[in-house]
């Protein structure tokens, strides 16, 4: 048993409930973990591989105040966060088996601390346009998965055959993981059941302006940076000292090239290094202020021209909730300053689905449209009008099992012999089909296969059904140490020194050491006696004395100090 865990046993002895769930956070404890008593927590903080675990997680500062306390030095500003993290004592000095851990160690050299110069006025531009591009290409991510959420590998990444998927639709796949990271960290998406869903934060995101997207996505970044890249005013440190920031973290050089590719995305650092004027408020801790920003990106339209050809084009960047919109009606086939979509039954059918009808849809085109609703555009819309709701999808009363009805039987022969649909087990039954499978299965069974289906209830009335509702980001799951500590405060007990003394005569018992007992005799005086501890039990320590060479019977109340002698 290592003595070195007394002194520390004592301090977390001392220590609030909050203090103690924060050193057990900090370090990694598991909630679970089997931990008995105070002592058990100590040894276990102390072991040479859980010392070399909390190492990483030291800043630069912190690391070389921790080297400057081994060597005497004391800690300075750190002290009091390296005794949070059970790495010195209340005193300022290292624990042993702390000091034995960073002695190999060299002493990390203090962070560059100059300012990053400010960026040219070119430099700037082009950085308000890498802002542009992210902002722009995130919401294409974002609108893709709310209608098919992505498929996450166990590592968090997207898989290789969504990035394929994607890479088909134009969208650069080496951009796809880090900007579903800024999503993530935005709470514009959430990892559920190995996919990527979108939230509800993201509905709204979506038909936000492109500074107001910009501005959230730059102070999620800023607000989850790691702790080493933190500035005391709750910006971030100089941009230079990135790389050195957590010293004694091997895998720390790529996680701060992440964190600076991130803030490359989104215009905070240029090409060059250098800082635009828009960064300056969140570097200083200060609220997100776009308006530098604002002024280099392109005005945003509310118009667009409609062809005969069935295309619309947007003169500029369409309004996000009006390009959110359009695209419910059409498939947008190129994205620059100039975006271009395309009307087809499918995706006209698609509005539907999603709620519209034909007098909302002329509505809207007409709207902002500079040319007006061109015929062949309109009679595309009349005529997915007539055909949407053919097919009705409801559920029967009596049976409970999914009925499949339309006015045309024609259609209802070419389901029931659809291979496509055979999963279903449609079955005829009284003018209609019918199966076991589920309403909103079936719903979406028919609409995949292009077969214009509508959901309606039990009152006859038509439905509409989000396919993938939004979800909502849930808090990152704080672990619970209250059955922890209040467990080991059970054990804690009033008399720590002869809780101490219990526990290191049963260790020297289990390893069969030897033991230096210092007995307490009836007349006041103390004896020093050589033991093989051999038992423990109802208050009394067995051993053969090794002086006499006879087996002793100790009481446990008679012991003042036990140490174990080195073989």
């Amino acid at each position: 048993m290592s003595t070195h865990a007394r002194p520390l046993a004592d301090h977390l002895a001392a220590a609030s409930d909050d203090e103690l769930a924060g050193l057990f956070a900090a370090r990694g404890v598991r909630p679970d973990v089997g931990w008995q008593d105070l002592f058990d927590a100590a040894e276990a903080l102390l072991e040479p591989s859980s010392v070399g675990r909390a190492l990483p997680l030291l800043t630069a500062s912190e690391a070389a105040a921790l080297v400057d306390a081994v060597a005497g030095d004391g800690a300075g500003d750190e002290r009091a966060r390296l005794t949070a993290l059970a790495l010195l004592r209340p005193d300022g000095t290292p624990h042993p088996p702390v000091s034995e851990a960073v002695a190999e160690r060299s002493r990390p050299a203090p962070l560059d601390e100059t300012p990053t110069p400010a960026a040219s006025e070119a430099v700037a531009a082009h950085a308000a346009e890498r802002a542009f591009t992210t902002v722009g290409v995130l919401a294409d991510i974002l609108l893709l998965a709310r209608d098919q959420p992505f498929t996450l590998l166990m590592g968090g990444a997207v898989s290789a055959g969504q990035k394929r998927q994607l890479s088909e639709l134009g969208l650069d796949v080496e951009s796809v993981d880090p900007l579903v990271a800024l999503a993530l960290r935005a709470d514009l998406a959430t990892p559920a059941d190995r996919l990527l869903r979108t939230t509800t934060t993201a509905e709204d995101w979506l038909r936000s302006p492109a500074t107001a997207r910009w501005a959230r996505l730059a102070t999620a970044f800023r607000d989850t940076l790691p702790r080493g890249l933190r500035s005391a005013s709750g910006g971030w440190i100089p941009a230079s000292a990135w790389p050195h920031a957590h010293p004694w973290d091997p895998s720390w050089p790529a996680e701060a090239a992440r964190q600076a590719e991130a803030a490359r995305l989104l215009g905070l650092i240029a090409e060059d290094g250098s800082e635009p004027a828009w960064a300056h408020a969140l570097r200083r801790g200060d609220a997100a202020d776009p308006s530098g920003l604002s002024a280099l990106l392109p005005t945003e339209v509310d118009r667009i021209f409609l062809q005969n050809d069935l295309t619309a084009i947007a003169p500029g960047p369409l309004q996000p909730a009006l390009d959110v919109r359009l695209r419910t009606l059409a498939r947008r086939e190129s994205a620059a300053q100039a975006s271009s979509y395309r009307f087809t039954a499918e995706s006209v059918a698609h509005a539907f689905a999603a709620g519209e009808d034909e007098a909302s849809i002329l509505e809207f085109l007409g709207g902002i449209s500079l040319t007006g609703i061109p015929q062949p555009l309109g009679y595309l819309v009349a005529q997915t009008a007539q055909r949407h709701g053919l097919v009705r999808v409801s559920v029967d009363d009596e049976t409970g099992r999914t009925r499949v009805e339309s006015a045309d039987p024609h259609l209802l022969e070419a389901m029931a012999v659809d291979q496509s649909l055979r999963p279903l087990g449609l079955t005829a039954h009284v003018g209609s089909l019918t199966t076991k499978v589920g309403q909103d299965t079936v719903y979406w069974a028919l609409t995949d296969a292009r077969y214009p289906a509508t959901l309606v209830d039990r009152d006859g009335a038509v439905t509409v059904r989000t396919r993938h509702a939004a979800a909502t980001a849930e808090p990152v799951a704080t672990p619970d140490y209250g059955p922890l500590i209040a467990r080991l405060r059970a054990r804690q007990g009033p008399d720590a020194d002869a809780a101490w003394l219990d526990r290191e005569l049963e260790a020297a018992v289990r390893a069969k050491a030897v033991l230096r007992v210092t007995v307490g005799m009836p007349d006041g005086s103390t004896r020093d006696l050589l033991l093989e501890a051999t038992g423990l039990g109802g208050g009394r320590l067995r051993g053969r004395d090794r002086a006499a060479d006879v087996e002793r019977t100790l009481p446990v109340s008679s012991i003042r100090a036990a140490t174990v002698v080195p073989s």
